[in-house]
This record gives structure tokens, sequence and C-alpha cells, in this order.
């Protein structure tokens, strides 16, 4: 039988290992939560007990500060307060490899589909109001309700995400603990530690909970709801949701970061950069081979100066789908290679070096054609302190989460809720940028007023000197539903990116005719005039990201050629002489975007790409120089 254990705990190990450490679950309780796990044994309710706490009785003297404190409380919700404590006789200790617990979930969701389930899943209303001390009476659910769970959750919400499987999977997922996980408290010096763990043989998550020291019967169970932070004002930040507090005083000043920050990036990205070339010179006649493996390139590419290769050591092109990685190499061994990239193109495609670099354009608060942005990481105190005085001034706070890295608006929220943003902060790495309060919106005859955004793709040539081209066909992509401020988790109400989402209407206009119904729509604003301060915008954003050399700024590689898609919207502003404009706000920059529907509506896209970038020849091709 001992053999067989030690086979258990060994499968165990091998399969959860590496989660256990990284959340600290020490050695000693594995076999433990191994055989609890494989038994489902929730033994809990044999060391501890909820206790709710008394309000401190009116007759006794409280001074201002006690009084303060008791408003603060960390308990969350606004109902009664409990704490959980050690009730078994003989205390707890934590050399007892026997002292680690099961923790249930009573819910598990992603943020999207929270509204859906509080309205359908039988009870789990009820029972989240409970929960969280919402007052809830009769059976069916009310938006009310719903809208006070939803706002209250954030104090209850805890995350974890999935190391594998797609991108749709590893969509951070959320779970609010069991009534006992639910009620325990907040400690600066807390005395049992907590982490979700995904059981894999039952595909169940758990919380895991175990002792710091030894505990005698009486004692409070507490954890640290900001585990893992040292930095005094970054705690602050990261337990507002229960210590609500002003931080007023701190600066909302973001200046761009020091180039160590670049460095970093680099490093992690493993990108090794070129050695200096000379740019190559190729004969006016010549026949490029070009290896790629994008389907969309095979399929389309019929220029009679291109031609394919599966050798990709004898190619002149190199047109990647995956990210390339080793320019060093490439450009000591065969400098005269073209590739479809740019070293160091991420400070473009990735959102926070996107925010960080267009702060050279419009220094700390960024250019006017991008929202302003923070990064949750790196500049969470700034973010409050901004949101805290717009609020004190009345001005509009509504927000939107963005990963650094994922595409198609997945995990992209928005909302007005300073304690969901914060909480957002735990899930992933995300930038959070000012949501677009007053878009300039389109007349749908079969809906009316919604949002849409264009896409153009823009063709780098060369970054030193600067060569940008913009294909001369744009893409529209609407909202499904009259756009308004309100019901932020409804998709097709406030996102555009509909081509993804099952079972929803996708609304095409070619940009032929969406041009005159625009200008039927908006008759001051000519579709050229508006797509002149677009460019301008894209000449600006491509000015300051090539700069600098390299880390700092795209580097200026002489065989390299990139296109990318730049997803924008236009937003009412006010110039500088007081009229009334349409801004651009640059929302991201795809690296190898879909070019399908491009393709298919435009045979001789690839064709006009490749003669452009790799040619230098862009007579009779469908694109515009931007700079």
């Amino acid at each position: 039988m001992a053999g067989d254990g030690e086979e258990d705990l060994a499968a165990f190990v091998a399969l959860h290992g590496a989660a256990l450490r990284a959340s600290r679950v020490p050695t000693q309780y594995w076999e433990s939560l191994s055989r609890k796990l494989r038994g489902e044994v929730f033994d809990a309710g044999d060391y501890f007990g909820i206790m709710q706490v008394e309000e401190v009785d009116e007759e006794e003297e409280v001074d201002e500060e006690m009084e303060e404190q008791l408003k603060k409380k960390p308990n969350p919700g606004n109902g009664p307060c409990f704490k959980v404590i050690v009730t078994n006789e003989n205390g707890l200790q934590a050399s007892n490899p026997d002292s680690v617990f099961l923790i249930d979930h009573a819910w598990t969701y992603r943020a999207e589909h929270a509204r859906l389930q509080l309205r359908r899943v039988p009870g789990l209303l009820h029972r989240m109001a409970n929960l969280m001390g919402i007052p809830f009476h009769g059976e069916l659910p009310d938006e009310g309700s719903i809208e006070q769970v939803l706002q209250e959750m954030w104090k209850y919400n805890q995350t974890y995400q999935l190391s594998q499987g797609t991108a749709e999977e590893k969509v951070p997922v959320w779970y609010i603990m069991d009534e006992f996980g639910s009620r325990i408290q907040h400690s600066d010096q807390p005395s049992f530690a907590a982490a979700p763990l995904f059981y894999m043989p039952q595909q169940i998550a758990y919380t895991i909970l175990w002792p710091l020291r030894d505990l005698e019967t009486g004692d409070e169970v507490t954890r640290d709801y900001a585990y893992g932070e040292t930095d005094r004002l970054i705690r602050k930040c990261v337990l507002l949701p229960w210590v609500p507090t002003e931080v007023l005083d701190v600066s909302c000043f973001t200046p761009e970061p020091p180039d160590e920050h670049y460095q970093a990036i680099l490093a992690e990205n493993k990108e090794k950069l070129p050695v200096a070339i000379n740019p190559p010179v190729y004969a006016k006649d010549k026949v490029f081979k070009v290896f790629t493996d994008i389907q969309q390139v095979l399929n389309n590419l019929t220029h009679p100066r291109f031609v394919f290769t599966d050798n990709e050591g004898e190619a002149d092109i190199l047109y990647n789908f995956s990210h390339f990685k080793d320019y060093r190499k490439l450009s000591e061994e065969r400098p005269e290679v073209m590739v479809n990239q740019f070293p160091c193109e991420n400070l473009l495609t990735v959102k926070d070096c996107l925010a960080s670099i267009a702060r050279r354009a419009g220094g700390p608060d960024g250019p006017r054609w991008l929202p302003r942005t923070f990064n949750l990481q790196t500049e969470l105190p700034q973010f409050i302190s901004y949101f805290q005085q717009r609020d004190r001034r009345g001005e509009d706070n509504h927000w939107i989460c963005k990963p650094w890295n994922l595409a198609r608006s997945l995990d992209t929220h928005i909302t007005n809720n300073l304690n969901s943003i914060i909480r957002h902060r735990e899930s992933s790495p995300k930038v959070v940028c000012k949501y677009i309060e007053d878009p300039v919106l389109f007349e749908r005859e079969d809906v009316g007023l919604v949002k849409f955004d264009v896409r153009y793709v823009v063709l780098l040539r060369s970054a030193r000197p600067l060569q940008l081209y913009s294909y001369d066909v744009f893409w529209l992509r609407f909202s499904n539903r009259a756009f308004s401020l309100d019901d932020l988790d409804d998709y097709e109400k406030h996102f555009t990116v509909m081509n993804y989402a099952p079972g929803v209407t996708l609304k095409q206009v070619h940009c032929e005719d969406f041009i005159p119904l625009f200008e039927k729509q908006y008759p001051e604003y000519p579709w050229t005039t508006v797509q002149a301060s677009i460019f301008q915008a894209f000449a600006e954003l491509f000015q300051v990201a090539s700069s600098k050399p390299a880390p700092l700024g795209i580097c200026d590689y002489p065989s390299s050629r990139a296109i990318y898609a730049i997803d924008l919207m236009l937003k009412w502003d006010t110039s500088r002489d007081g009229k009334r404009i349409m801004q651009p706000q640059i929302l991201e920059v795809n690296f190898n975007p879909d070019c399908d529907r491009a393709c298919q509506y435009h045979p001789t896209f690839f064709n006009d790409v490749f003669s452009t970038l790799f040619l230098d020849e862009t007579d009779n091709c469908h694109v515009t120089r931007i700079v």
C-alpha cells in the first residue's frame, strides 16, 4: 500500500508540482493535499468556524479614528461583518502535514458571461447576494440586484489562467470562493496563505489554504489580499477595493519609461539585433525567390518577379507568419535576404509599448491621436490618482482594460468601476485606456447610430529614412446595436469585431460605398480631410517609433520590410481654435494581419504589397505614400 501511495504522490507531483512551487505551497503538505483532492475531503469545518462580528455597542464611546476604521472595515460587502476563526480545541500546528485545506468555489466564470449567468443559473444570484450582504427579495432575478452583484463582486473575485489551449481558452477565469473562503479577512500580517490549484484529474479548480504559523483556538484566519506586493504605495493601491483611500497626492504624470525598460523587453523577447550592413542592391530584372508559410500569400501572389521556393536556404525573401528572432545571424550570414519584419517592431504592436513610445509625440499625456493610456503593471498609482481627480471634477470616467498582447477584443472590458480595473491587473498584464465616450457614429438604417472602426493596412518600406505607404482600400467594422454609455458588457453595442463571434451579424460596407454615405451624414467633414488627419497620425506614430536607435525604437535594418494593420476610431474633439473636429484615435497596430478580405475583394493586393515593399515600384499599385 505504501508503494501505491508513493506512486500516487509521484503522479500528483508530475502533474501539479510546477503550479504548487509557483504558489509556494510547502512540500510538507503535498502528500496530504494529494489525498484530500483524490478523496474530495473538505475538512475545514473540523478546524474553523465563521463568526459574525458584533457592531460596536452604541453606548460605548468610539473616537473618530475608530469610527473611520469601522467604516473602512475590510470585510467585503455592505452586510454584517464576518470573520473566520480556529475552533478546533487543539488549535492548529503549521508543522502538521495535514494542516492544508480545500476551499470550494461557489461561482466560476469569465467576466463577459457574468450578467447572463446571474440571470439564468438557478439560485446563483440569491447565493451571491447573500454572500455579499446585498438584500435580495423574491425568487426571480431582478436587474437591480444583478447590477449590485456585478459592482460588489470585485471585492470577492479571485482569478487564474490556463497555461495551455487556444487564445480563447487562455482568457482569465474569475471565481468566488464559497462562504467559508469568502469570509477570510485581509491582514498585512496574515496567519494563512491561499492559492488556486487546477486539479487535472477532475478538471476542477480549488483554493488551497495552509497556515503560516501555529494558531490557538480562537485565533483569526486571515490572508494577505495584496500577497507578493512589497512596495507600500502599490499595496495601498491594490488594497483600495477593501480599504477605500485617496491617492490624489500622487502625480498622474507618466513620462516615457527609461532606456532600461526597452533593454529588458528586448532581452525578454530573446530578439538578437542585426549587425550593421550595407543596403543590398539587386538587378533591375531580378526574380525573387519567396519562402513563406502564409497561405494567403501562396494563393494570391502572382507577380512575375516573385516565385515560391520550399527551400528556406535559397530564398531571397522570408515572409514568415511567426515572429523572427535571430536577426544577428541573418545579417552576418545572409545580409542580402529580405524579411517581412523589423527588429523591435513590438514597440508598435504591443499595447503598453505603443503607449510608451507615443509619449515622444505628445508628452506624458500622450498625443491627441491616442486615448490616454496607463500601464496597470507600472503606472497603477498614477492611474488611480487620474481616475479620482476626474471623478472629483465630475468628468466621464469610462475606461477600457486591454491585455498587452491579445487581439480580437479577447479579455477586453469596459467599466467605470475603479475596483474592477484594479482587480483586472491580477489576471494578466494590461493597459487601461480612456474609453471614447463621444465617438463619431454611423447611421445604420436597420439599427440607428452605431460605433464603427476603420482598419488601414500600412506598408513600411524603410525605417530610416522613413518610407511609409497606405493601401488605398480601408476596411470598416460596425457595432450591431445603437451606441449609448450603458450596458457596458453588451458586446454588440460597444465592440465592432463581429467576425469571430458565433451567431452574430457581421455588417460589411465597402469603403467606396461608405464614403458617400459618411459624407451624406456629415456633409461638413469630407472624407479626404478626415483621411488626411488619419495619415498625419500614422506619420507621427512611425516618426516617433523610428526616432531612436534599437531597442528604444524600431531597428532600421536595411533588409526589413513589413505590413501592419492599424485599427482606429474617430471621436469628437475641439481644435485649438475652438472648432468641432473629428480626431482620429489609434486603437492598436497589428503584426501580420489577416488579409483574407483584402485578397477576396482586391485580387492584386499582395502583388501591390510585394511590388511596393520589395521592388520599390509603386506605379500602378493601389498605394499612397504617407512619408
